[in-house]
């Protein structure tokens, strides 16, 4: 055989060994050595709530069934995207009691399964109940949905967590803008159940803190009617007139009614024309379904698609919770409990949340330091804290109380 095509032969085979070779190593390797190469942890989340059918005075208000669990599950797959990278599995467990029940059974269930990380979205009655339980068993809590103050002072425990704003965040970032607005003369109608009494005390507190004076106020009581069916239009657009008529010349009116018995019959029905603002009007919150702003854009349109829906407060509040526990199990590159928690109270820790800037923990309560969208049905129309609302940390420890006036002592 001439040279040439000897050693041409000789290269043939060669290549065709090392195309063998090659391919004997690119063949997936059996289940058994898969499974051990890799390990997957899974970390189990819980989302424990109350809930009952709400009555709302407009239909267009009465919120969604999934309200917060939605926000949740967004928060699972993003959280998935990351984890499944680095063997780690994120699930949601979900139980749900009625606004007044026991959830200790329900929460034992669920830290039975596995769970060690809750969000909560409860009353603070229902959520201090199991503060505790959750404490000696090294379970962390995220409160979702209470905005009750005492839940960051006086009742103030290590292990809960608050994504959800507080009712003295709301009024101070409402307040801020009425004063930024030199709209400085306030009148107030407040609720005759407790929700409403609790944030006509904190629009109270803000006028105080800013400049702001209530130069009158009346409660409106909750006769017991049926909201829509007994009212009608015509008999609120007398009556909402007369109501407010023998109050003093005013910049704004404020409403105090969280339990939904009038509040959303006062725009465009007072003595006298002046913008509403509270719970209705113009209304503080810590997400709105029109933000585009810093990013929301892609949270809204990822939500959207998995949703029919525009994200709402309590969704955002569940998916930064939820993401705060990714977030920390992804840069520790663990699923030990102890680790995540020392990470989440670490002092550099942050979490982004499409709302301007990472968002930090105010170590004296564990309470998330976020800004306050104030906006209508339509759009947002500011975002607060206020240019001009200065403060030696943070600007947003402008909103609600700071650590000078806090009653919280952890443990």
């Amino acid at each position: 055989m001439p040279r040439f095509l000897l050693l041409f032969t000789s290269a043939l085979l060669a290549v065709a060994s090392l195309s063998s070779a090659i391919a004997q190593e690119s063949l997936p390797a059996p289940a058994e050595e898969t499974a051990t190469a890799k390990q997957v942890s899974e970390i189990k989340l819980g989302y424990l709530r109350a809930y009952a059918p709400q009555l709302a005075l407009s239909v267009l208000d009465v919120p969604p069934r999934d309200e917060g669990i939605a926000g949740a599950k967004v928060a699972i797959g993003d959280n998935n995207t990351t984890g499944r990278f680095l063997g780690q599995k994120f699930t949601l467990e979900m139980a749900e009691v009625k606004p007044d029940a026991d959830v200790v059974p329900a929460f034992t269930e669920m830290v039975s399964k596995g769970v060690l990380y809750i969000l909560a979205d409860l009353s603070a009655t229902q959520l201090l109940s199991i503060a505790d339980l959750a404490r000696d068993r090294g379970v962390l809590i995220f409160n979702v949905g209470a905005t009750d103050d005492r839940l960051r002072e006086e009742d103030c425990r290590a292990n809960v967590f608050h994504t959800a704003a507080t009712r003295t965040m709301l009024a101070d970032g409402l307040a801020q803008y009425l004063i930024w607005k030199q709209w400085r003369r306030w009148v107030l109608v407040y609720g005759s159940h407790e929700p409403d009494r609790l944030f006509a005390d904190a629009l109270r507190r803000a006028a105080t803190r800013f400049g702001g004076e209530i130069i009158a106020e009346k409660e409106f009581t909750d006769t017991g009617t049926a909201r829509r069916t007994d009212t009608g239009v015509v008999q609120i657009q007398r009556q909402m007139p007369v109501f407010t008529q023998d109050f003093p010349d005013h910049d704004v009116l404020l409403v105090a009614d969280e339990s939904e018995v009038f509040g959303t019959y006062v725009p465009f029905r007072t003595w006298i024309p002046r913008p509403v603002a509270g719970t209705a009007g113009l209304i503080p919150s810590t997400w709105h379904p029109a933000s585009e702003q810093w990013g929301g854009t892609q949270i809204q349109n990822r939500f959207a698609k998995a949703n029919g829906r525009r994200m709402l407060s309590k969704d955002m509040a569940a998916w930064t919770a939820a993401r705060i526990v990714g977030d920390a199990a992804t840069r520790t590159q663990s699923a030990d409990p102890e680790k995540l928690a020392a990470f989440i109270r670490a002092d550099d820790f942050s979490i982004a949340a499409f709302k301007g800037q990472r968002l930090t923990f105010r170590k004296w309560n564990w309470q998330l330091r976020q800004p306050i969208f104030l906006g209508d049905g339509r759009s947002v129309v500011s975002t607060s804290p206020q240019e001009g609302f200065l403060h030696q940390v943070s600007e947003l420890d402008t909103l609600g109380i700071d650590q000078p006036e806090t009653q919280c002592e952890l443990e």
